[in-house]
């Protein structure tokens, strides 16, 4: 056991001597600075632009995976270099940026609502980790933390579009955040994007749908952005709630079928 243990470790040490992928690396590294500069928007009390980086970060954090398979560099270190840059970026950034904006009124109760997004967001990258050769690419378990974060930004966004007083956020911001930290750890599905049937041809009506959301979507892009998020969010639960009977219903099955093959035995 401990030989196969030395030889993983050496492999490791010749892979980080031979060098490390620039460009994939450089893209995530991107996504960590604009998480950075969301918290120094935020302590500048630029809420608004904070979140606007966090959305910035988010782009990043879909391009780095999608530029090192397009370019077969793949590797290791960028794995968990991607994994640390999100804990910061979608975990420390919109915990601190909700406790700077709306919940440090609640005092302790505040704080521990930030502590328990960023604590649930860190969970969730951990599991997918381990899950990641094991789950099914086309669903995520649990609220993706990138989501999680950029519904943050887009709350921020909407609070600041119509200038609703800071009142609002009492019945609404606290509760959003407990909601967020327990659908990241949830065992709720969530549609991943990585089917590759997307960029297959598909149906005219299907452009014609993209082109109209488009236009919505850049007629109110606060609105709609929210919009979009709440209602991903919002399909976790609701897949479970209608594929529920027919799961147990399937359950039920291989129970009574095991129990006929059990007497026959």
């Amino acid at each position: 056991m401990s030989s196969e243990t030395d030889t993983v470790a050496t492999e490791r040490k010749e892979s980080m001597k031979r060098g490390i992928y620039i460009l994939p690396n450089l893209v995530t590294a991107a996504s960590l600075f604009a998480g950075f500069y969301s918290m120094v928007a935020t302590l500048n009390g630029n809420y608004g632009s904070a979140a606007v980086w966090i959305f910035i970060s988010a782009v990043c954090d879909g391009l780095d995976g999608k530029v090192a398979r397009m370019t077969g560099t793949t590797s290791k270190f960028g794995v968990e270099f991607d994994s640390l840059a999100d804990l910061v970026a979608f975990g420390v950034t919109p915990a601190f940026l909700m406790y700077a904006w709306a919940l440090k009124p609640f005092g302790r109760l505040g704080w521990v609502a930030a502590f328990l997004f960023l604590v649930c967001g860190a969970l969730r990258l951990a599991r997918f980790n381990v899950q990641v050769d094991t789950v099914e690419s086309k669903r995520f378990v649990g609220l993706p933390i990138p989501a999680a974060a950029s519904m943050v930004a887009s709350t921020v966004l909407l609070f600041t579009h119509f200038g609703w007083p800071s009142s609002y956020k009492k019945f609404a911001i606290i509760g959003m955040i407990y909601l967020l930290a327990f659908l990241m750890v949830s065992s709720f599905r969530y549609y991943s994007f990585k089917d590759p049937a997307l960029i297959k041809r598909q149906p005219f009506g299907f452009l014609l749908l993209a082109v109209v959301l488009l236009i919505v979507v850049t007629a109110e892009p606060v609105v709609m952005t929210f919009a979009i998020l709440l209602i991903y969010i919002l399909s976790g639960p609701l897949d479970y709630i209608i594929t529920w009977p027919r799961k147990r219903r399937l359950e039920k099955a291989i129970h009574k079928g095991r129990e006929a093959s059990t007497r026959e035995t």
